[in-house]
């Protein structure tokens, strides 16, 4: 897919947002600095869509959603800028396992009422399997160092009562990232921000990026392309949802 969108014109440059400039209600331009480089490059935009993930909410600040400092807008427009983005970085394992006694082939991936997961990774016995913390011990954690203990203490007892042969399980590896996780309802914001008429949220996914990122990807592009989505119909996960205070709740988060 990268070689194809790079022969149609477009150029990847690696390196961190700086700045957003902006003139009136739009992104007039992206500052950016380029990893080796010691002042940041000034790219101008028609739009500007805020697919950054975990740290999606930290570039809606540089565009003044979630604050009240800019002096050019009418009161009705400063109430609607205070609005956050409520997507914070969620520390989330995921552990690799082997058991050949576990089950084969045909298993799909299961979700525990005890909120744990697991799903065959491959062939051979090989497994995946993680559960989020509670809800109060689930905050933003700068540290993605694998607790092996979790695992141990929290995951592996659940796994084992749903499937006995997984008291014979060995960890094989893991690895910890982070959710865009939406702390509002857990669901993705698409679409344009109603004052920076030019912002495209496509964020706080939670944790379904991969099941839904083919049509949220066909969606933006579609508004950055004829100014809507004209194929699916996306206003209930629209930024306005958060504004009014109207929860899509996705019930199904692990």
């Amino acid at each position: 897919m990268k070689k194809k969108v790079v022969s149609l014109g477009v150029l990847y440059i690696h390196g961190t947002v700086e700045s957003l400039v902006l003139a009136g209600k739009q992104i007039e331009s992206v500052e950016v600095l380029e990893n080796g480089a010691d002042s940041p490059l000034s790219i101008s935009c028609n739009y500007l869509v805020n697919c950054a993930g975990p740290s999606a909410a930290e570039v809606s600040r540089m565009a003044g959603i979630g604050s009240d400092t800019c002096t050019v807008l009418s009161q009705g427009d400063l109430s609607v800028m205070r609005t956050d983005l409520p997507v914070s970085p969620r520390k989330r394992m995921v552990f690799v396992f082997k058991c050949p006694e576990g089950p084969k082939d045909d298993c799909p991936l299961v979700v525990s009422p005890f909120g744990i997961y697991f799903r065959m990774e491959g062939n051979g016995g090989i497994f995946i399997a993680g559960k989020p913390p509670p809800p109060e011990l689930d905050i933003d954690a700068p540290d993605l160092t694998v607790d092996y203990d979790y695992f141990n203490e929290e995951v592996w007892p659940i796994l084992a009562h749903h499937v006995p042969a997984f008291n014979s399980l060995k960890v094989q590896h893991a690895w910890a990232g982070y959710y865009d996780y939406n702390t509002f309802d857990q669901n993705a914001i698409i679409g344009v921000h109603p004052v920076i008429t030019n912002f495209v949220f496509c964020n706080g996914f939670s944790g379904h990026g991969i099941q839904q990122f083919a049509a949220a990807g066909r969606a933006v592009s579609e508004i950055v392309a004829d100014g809507e989505s004209v194929s699916l119909s996306l206003k209930r996960f629209g930024f306005d949802r958060v504004i009014d205070g109207n929860p899509l709740k996705e019930k199904n988060v692990v």
